[in-house]
């Protein structure tokens, strides 16, 4: 299949919302194949789709306003433009450090850097030039995509926290490739 999501991907939603792609599961009575992914907002929950509905076109005539094609679109980090409308969500107003033009479809840049990073160097890097604009919800997306949990608190002490994840895994990542 062309478009066939891969595990940790991202994609929107045509409803201009972002998910994380965890797996493609296979629905053990039917055999039919199922994309298991989580919102990138909110209460993050995590969602089943059937795969040939994940990678379906928009229906364009119950939505006709909508430009996406596709009902979920990858999305391209490093390709993303500065021209989607911005809504944030409740909880993030502190993100206004950054204006909504200066914001990718309502998502940080450092955010989106962070999601696009691959090794725990970068993230690091990455995490420890965003002291200053960090927020909860920021946090609690870093920690889903790294599949770890940063327990609430203090924002500043959320942050040292994720930092010291971070610091750990890439001591693990610099150990393997000595070996």
């Amino acid at each position: 299949m062309e478009r066939r999501p891969q595990s940790g991907q991202i994609y929107r939603h045509f409803k201009n919302k972002l998910y994380q792609v965890i797996a493609i599961a296979t629905h053990s009575e039917t055999g039919e194949e199922l994309v298991i992914y989580q919102a990138l907002y909110g209460d993050y929950r995590v969602y089943a789709r059937e795969l040939s509905m994940f990678v379906s076109e928009v229906d364009h005539e119950k939505y006709p306003l909508v430009t996406q094609k596709y009902r979920f679109e990858l999305v391209n980090l490093k390709e993303e433009t500065k021209e989607a409308p911005v809504s944030q969500e409740k909880g993030d107003e502190d993100v206004s450090k950054k204006t909504e033009d200066e914001l990718i479809d309502g998502v940080h840049p450092k955010l989106m850097e962070f999601l696009e990073a691959d090794t725990s160097e970068e993230r690091y890097k990455i995490l420890s030039t965003m002291g200053d604009i960090v927020t909860d919800s920021m946090i609690d997306t870093m920690a889903v995509v790294m599949d770890v949990v940063i327990p609430e608190g203090q924002l500043e002490d959320r942050y040292d926290d994720l930092k010291r994840v971070i610091r750990t895994r890439q001591q693990y990542e610099n150990a393997s490739r000595l070996r």
